[in-house]
């Protein structure tokens, strides 16, 4: 005997796309490649204080591996090279100040971007130091396909994703309604969290050190990059 198989609901599309933000580290480039040059950094500033660098680069390569949320890598870092009592203050800074002089996107993702911003607006949502993020949109060379960017951490700490503050500004600053825009982000349970929290749309990429997170909360679309992404943006676009 067989037996009949309800069909699966079709995820809906956004209502209307006037504009499509995007989250940017691990989404639009791969962190790690911005990480290990921090901890270069960091490495080479230990060295001048007498710090064997190596075994401090080595060992905040282990650390920052076991996950970034934790915090205090250079610190962990520094006990397991046997040197909790060095100052991190001014490791902490060789960090913060850290400035690349070139950074690669995902493969296509410049190109995939330019495409879209000639269909609608771009934003940019991101956490983290406000410097630091500012640095790392110039190394990537794609700042200017965006007209709106939103440093969360300009607004404290707090509204770090998945606070729904840092999209509302974005909304507003585009001059839409959040039914209106779309959101893409690689991370469930701060840049999907956040975007529905604001009540838009989001995309999920599969990408950076998230990539085998839940879809928890799901987003209308799960996509294996950034660049599979605006290719379905743009698909939709074609239909409305």
């Amino acid at each position: 005997m067989t037996r009949a198989v309800a069909p699966r609901p079709r995820r809906r599309d956004p209502r209307s796309i006037g504009a499509v933000c995007f989250d940017l580290d691990d989404t639009l480039y791969p962190q790690a490649s911005w990480l290990a040059g921090a901890w270069d950094a960091v490495a080479a500033a230990a060295a001048r204080d007498g710090i064997d660098g190596s075994a401090l680069r080595e060992a905040l390569g282990v650390c920052s591996a076991q996950g970034s949320d934790g915090g205090r890598i250079i610190d962990q870092a520094l006990a397991r090279v046997g040197a909790p009592e060095v100052a991190v203050g001014p490791l902490v800074d060789a960090f913060r100040t850290y400035e690349p002089a070139h950074l690669d996107p995902y493969a296509g993702a410049a190109e995939a971007l330019t495409r879209l911003a000639g269909r609608v607006p771009l934003g940019l949502i991101s956490d983290g130091d406000p410097q630091i993020q500012r640095g790392k949109l110039a190394a990537l060379g794609i700042e200017h396909v965006f007209s709106v960017v939103v440093w969360s951490d300009d607004h404290g700490r707090e509204h770090r994703k998945p606070d729904p503050l840092p999209f509302r500004i974005a909304v507003e600053a585009l001059g839409l309604a959040a039914a209106d825009v779309v959101y893409v982000g690689d991370r469930p349970a701060k840049d999907v969290a956040g975007a529905v929290a604001a009540g838009i749309a989001a995309i999920r990429v599969r990408t950076g050190e998230w990539a085998s997170d839940p879809d928890d909360p799901r987003a209308v679309q799960s996509c294996a990059n950034v660049v599979e992404a605006i290719d379905e943006l743009l698909r939709w676009l074609e239909r409305h």
